[in-house]
């Protein structure tokens, strides 16, 4: 099965075609990274393996572009702890770093007396239709997942993605970072405007996960709001087959064309 990356070694990795961009097709979409170092974060930390502590939060700083080549991985932890941790993970190119994730793990425990919240829930699969994403964004990353979609207005929707690539070859990746390597898709699923009339990459990304996501399906439910002086936001509700599991926000830096 074709996969975003390959590793390396134990912190190099070779970025595939299939993590083509979108604003353009010479870079990586970021959306693919996103999900490779949480897994790093899951699985490479430096001190121990300890499926105890679950991913609450993870906030990214996109630095720069990456080409489709090859990227190096640092992981270190900030805060040791037996139930709450503090992780940082760089990946860079050619020296250079382009993305610093910061990740809160915390300690899994049994809570289901009391759970619940009033975030809203999707619409379900069958309320969405299909929808081809590569009709409004060039790249192949875009190309690698099936969509279906629910537009409200522009700016306002709801869509279920569902990957047919693997994010890593070979290596078995938790549902968590194969959801929040879709994470990023939100900023493209509901344009406000046409995306050859403005520009609206985001330079971040930061998301609360409340419980580990399913396999399968993972839905966007998607508000983008554009300021009037060139800053944007894009907010999402995520959701999975039994409803939502975490929220999303994303910078973005508006430009006009």
């Amino acid at each position: 099965m074709t996969a975003y990356f390959s590793r390396l070694s134990d912190r190099e990795f070779e970025a595939t075609g299939a993590t083509q961009g979108a604003w353009n097709t010479a870079e990586q979409h970021i959306a693919p990274t996103i999900g490779l170092l949480a897994h790093l974060v899951e699985v490479d930390r430096d001190h121990r393996r300890d499926d105890s502590l679950a991913v609450a939060r993870v906030s990214y700083d996109i630095l720069g572009v990456l080409p489709i080549e090859r990227v190096a991985v640092d992981v270190r932890v900030i805060r040791p702890g037996r139930t709450i941790e503090l992780v940082e993970a760089t990946l860079s190119h050619d020296g250079r770093v382009a993305v610093i994730l910061r990740a809160w793990l915390m300690q899994r425990s049994s809570t289901s007396e009391i759970a619940g919240g009033a975030l809203p829930v999707m619409p379900s699969l069958d309320a969405h239709a299909p929808w081809d994403a590569g009709s409004i964004w060039p790249g192949a990353f875009v190309r690698t997942a099936d969509f279906r979609h629910r537009e409200h207005e522009a700016g306002r929707a709801s869509a279920w993605v569902l990957p047919r690539h693997v994010l890593l070859a070979d290596e078995p990746i938790s549902a968590t970072a194969r959801a929040l390597g879709l994470v990023d898709l939100a900023n493209g699923m509901t344009p406000r405007v046409p995306i050859d009339e403005a520009f609206f990459p985001n330079v971040d990304l930061t998301a609360h996960l409340f419980r580990e996501p399913e396999e399968g399906w993972i839905g966007l439910d998607t508000t983008v709001t554009f300021g009037a002086g060139g800053v944007g936001l894009t907010h999402t509700v995520l959701n999975d087959a039994s409803g939502p599991f975490g929220v999303s926000m994303q910078s973005l830096t508006v430009r006009a064309r």
